[in-house]
């Protein structure tokens, strides 16, 4: 992880941790839910932007950064919600192997036009 070691009193952006969860349905089918676990202090900082075009339409997916105290149970397909946004969390790893703090890259993809 490219991260640094945040400073004392950085983390100050409220996030909400959801996991992905899959259900069954009556019909057969499976649908995909996802059930809050944490909401924990953290640093989340934009990093990169990218618009595109795809099958449906025009579309922008964002990067972002986020550093919270380390948690074991945060891995790659969960979601942070922060302000109402929904990241998905790409990769999550110890930022610096002393297990103080968790660095996850997260995406968010929408739909412009």
């Amino acid at each position: 992880m490219s991260e640094h070691i945040p400073a004392l009193g950085t983390l100050t952006d409220r996030v909400q941790i959801l996991r992905r969860e899959m259900t069954g349905e009556p019909e057969g089918g499976h649908a995909t839910l996802f059930v809050p676990i944490a909401t924990v202090w953290s640093r989340v900082r934009p990093l990169s932007g990218r618009q595109g075009v795809g099958a449906d339409g025009r579309g922008v997916t964002v990067s972002h950064s986020v550093v919270m105290r380390f948690r074991p149970d945060v891995k790659p397909g969960d979601r942070v919600v922060y302000r109402g946004r929904r990241l998905e969390v790409v990769t999550a790893g110890d930022l610096n192997g002393r297990r103080a703090y968790l660095s996850c890259s997260c995406a968010e993809s929408a739909v412009t036009g």
